[in-house]
């Protein structure tokens, strides 16, 4: 079977890299994925594999059935199991500054996160598992969700329309240039953590800074708040709180009548998430109060945090040693930044691993999100081969 997957891997591989590039000289932003969603549509139809379109958007939902006969078992063993895999599709509001060939034509559109190359060889996944069905029982449904970078996020919309209503478990693959290509790398447990946007507007009599009487500081109970919830939440521990944001429009001599306030909390655990919101709510609001300001406190809840599945992951890790060997396969360390892969694997059991994409010896080596981001295309081959041996292993 490794052989037979590393070979189809090779067949697809120049289709695959086509297919990314397509894509990466045509990003479209959260949401608006149309033609990318055509593209993929037109892919899995070229090699007749159903699927369904426009949910939550822009969504396609490919399913493809083994045809290797097991005696009827009950749902949830492996000879019924249905097995979800997923890809994202949208991409950044960055203006590209690479040389590639196939730079982005929308200006001001990049794939700096490397979704295009997700999409990319989730379809050449698809191609494969179609071609292998006759090796395999259970479902594989193949889920290319838009807006994973701009919440609520995609994924949150695909559960609400259904999507996981059948899946026993889903699997996630994310380039990593903080890995080279060849590995993979992944963490059992709670692994990215959630993300809340908080939003603190401090209000008080503006004036004349020469004239406290007739004025409150505004900026300064700001500056305190900020400077107090730093205290209580350092940035070293398993929860985070920074502040991005200070608008103060005030001048030399003005104090401000407003001050807004805009930052990030993220934790890996829920209830410390609502113990967080309290106490910067609560923090907030008294420190206004001693200023004689007032506090208005807003936070909007992002993510939850992505917890692997721990038996899941084991599994997988196995499967991935045998595929690659066991020196490509690394353990990775928690993190601090979020994923909305993280609403699937609050639904159903989930592992979600990350692909080594840099090259050092190429100049491949920019991180995610900047404007020069790239990706060594041979880690695509990679990608497909594990996801593929780990589908089918696990069916």
């Amino acid at each position: 079977m490794k052989q037979l997957i590393k070979a189809k891997s090779d067949e697809y591989f120049d289709e695959v890299v086509a297919i990314r590039r397509q894509l990466h000289q045509h990003p479209e932003l959260s949401f608006r994925e149309k033609e990318t969603a055509d593209l993929v549509k037109r892919c899995l139809a070229s090699k007749n594999i159903d699927f369904q379109s426009d949910i939550a958007g822009t969504g396609v939902v490919a399913t493809i059935k083994g045809l290797s006969f097991r005696a009827p078992q009950a749902r949830g063993t492996s000879s019924s199991l249905t097995i979800a895999l997923r890809a994202d599709l949208d991409a950044l509001p960055i203006h590209e500054q690479t040389d590639l060939p196939y730079r982005s034509v929308n200006d001001g559109v990049m794939h700096a996160c490397g979704h295009d190359a997700h999409t990319a060889m989730l379809l050449g996944t698809a191609f494969i598992l179609n071609d292998l069905r006759d090796k395999f029982s259970g479902t594989i449904k193949l889920i290319f969700q838009p807006g994973e970078e701009k919440l609520p996020g995609g994924a949150s919309l695909m559960i609400k329309e259904g999507v996981l209503d059948d899946v026993d478990l889903i699997i996630g693959q994310h380039v990593y240039p903080d890995l080279p290509c060849g590995e993979v790398g992944f963490h059992a447990g709670a692994y990215m953590a959630s993300s809340d946007e908080v939003n603190i507007t401090v209000k008080g009599r503006g004036g004349h800074a020469a004239k406290p009487a007739e004025r409150e500081n505004s900026l300064l109970a700001a500056a305190t708040i900020v400077s107090k919830l730093s205290e209580i939440f350092p940035e070293n521990g398993d929860v985070l709180l920074a502040f991005g944001s200070f608008m103060a429009e005030g001048t030399y001599n003005v104090i401000p009548s407003e001050v807004n306030i805009k930052g990030t909390m993220r934790t890996f655990d829920e209830e410390k998430r609502k113990s967080m919101k309290d106490t910067i709510i609560m923090v907030s609001k008294g420190v206004a109060t001693g200023y004689g300001c007032e506090a208005e406190v807003v936070i909007e809840q992002g993510y939850p945090s992505l917890k692997n599945d721990v038996q899941l992951t084991e599994k997988c890790v196995g499967f991935a040693k045998e595929i690659l060997g066991e020196s490509k396969v690394k353990e990775l360390p928690q993190l601090m930044t979020a994923e909305d892969f993280a609403w699937y694997s609050q639904k159903v059991p989930a592992c979600f691993y990350r692909l080594g994409t840099s090259n050092h010896s190429k100049g491949i080596d920019s991180k995610q999100h900047t404007a020069n981001f790239n990706i060594d295309e041979e880690s695509m081959k990679i990608g497909m081969e594990t996801m593929i041996f780990l589908t089918i292993n696990l069916l």
